[in-house]
């Protein structure tokens, strides 16, 4: 009989190590609030159950990328202030208004359609206005800018600002001088314009220091253990651990291959133990031959291509006591950081953790999900 609880892999959830982090958030940037960034399903690790644990300690406002996800969060956080980074274009207007979203407008023409909006629901609508400082992505350039400045009192008649937003292009790393330039046009721009609350910071904000911190600070990588910085001790605890179970152990000749392509020969008879994980699941291709896995703490290399279910690892010099079918491996979390993942992947940590696939079960510790 199959036993209903087999899960082939799954990507361990630690929520008490999610709100740790938003603590650390907390202490690091106080008197500022500190809100979460919960867009792409939570970074890959579950939107509803991190926004519940998040709120649970005290967290009232989140970000989301998309109108669908704040429409979504609504149900789990009726009370909570929901900022929308797209913004609000005209066939989002009914819906933003309708679940209480707040958009980042990012244009113009987008405050005066949330503006005629108002008008015409007889309503004050609460917003955030992005100033682009350098990334050059969305948010008002310095152009339109200098226009909202010169004009501000008609151009947002009926809505109330409730944050001034810009976003740093080069947080994660402490060294470059973009920071500084960001942030003394940030400063000048916020002096242009009327006052409110002001948020500048994410996850590698944070770790700049308090002048980068202003009203709110919006960490993303960080509450899920990321270590956006590269710093020789990861200043935020592990929240996320992917493990995929061996399937199967076999022992292979010199000269023999492993995988499609042949792209591995072994130099010597090796223990190969093959993996239910694989690219279908968001392990990425390009770890094939480079990335490590572990089992018991012990590291194995990940031989051959990764195939779209399986992957396979050289486990020939791992105590032959820790292994056998059904033994887990795990691909990051305690043993393996993200960014040495990201490294080998030629990516960064955050598509390591938005790749993991919905048929990967999310197994939640910690706190309630």
């Amino acid at each position: 009989m199959s036993n209903p609880d087999f899960q082939a892999a799954r990507l361990t959830v630690r929520l008490d190590a999610v709100v740790a982090n938003y603590r650390l958030c907390q202490r690091l940037v106080g008197p500022a609030s500190v809100s979460g960034v919960v867009k792409a399903d939570g970074y890959g690790l579950g939107a509803v159950a991190v926004t519940r644990a998040l709120a649970a300690a005290g967290c009232d406002t989140f970000f989301v990328a998309r109108l669908e996800e704040g429409i979504g969060l609504r149900k789990v956080a009726p009370s909570a202030r929901i900022f929308v980074l797209d913004g609000a274009a005209p066939d989002t207007v009914p819906a933003l208004i309708t679940h209480r979203l707040t958009p980042v407008l990012n244009s113009l023409a987008e405050i005066a359609g949330w503006s005629a909006a108002a008008r015409e629901t007889r309503s004050e609508l609460e917003c955030a206005i992005h100033i682009d400082t350098g990334m050059s992505r969305l948010g008002l350039p310095g152009e339109e800018l200098s226009r909202l400045a010169s004009d501000a009192k008609h151009r947002l008649e009926h809505l109330r600002v409730v944050l001034w937003v810009s976003h740093l292009a080069c947080a994660d790393d402490p060294t470059a001088k973009m920071n500084a330039i960001q942030l003394d046009r940030f400063r000048t721009a916020l002096a242009m314009l009327p006052p409110a609350p002001a948020s500048f910071a994410s996850s590698g904000g944070v770790l700049l220091g308090k002048d980068y911190a202003f009203d709110m600070v919006r960490p993303g990588i960080g509450l899920y253990g990321g270590n956006v910085q590269h710093a020789p001790k990861n200043p935020f605890a592990i929240a996320a651990v992917l493990t995929g179970r061996v399937l199967q152990l076999r022992r292979i000749d010199r000269g023999e291959s492993v995988g499609y392509g042949a792209s591995f020969r072994a130099k010597r008879p090796t223990v190969i133990a093959t993996v239910a994980l694989g690219y279908a699941d968001g392990l990425m291709r390009a770890i094939g031959n480079r990335g490590v896995a572990a089992i018991a703490g012990a590291r194995a290399p990940i031989v051959g291509r990764v195939s779209m279910d399986l992957v396979t690892l050289d486990v020939t010099d791992l105590p032959p006591a820790t292994l056998s079918t059904d033994t887990e491996a795990e691909f990051f979390g305690d043993a393996i950081a993200l960014e040495e993942v990201a490294a080998a992947a030629d990516t960064a940590a955050y598509e390591v953790l938005t790749a993991i696939a919905p048929r990967v079960p999310r197994h939640y510790t910690g706190a309630p999900a």
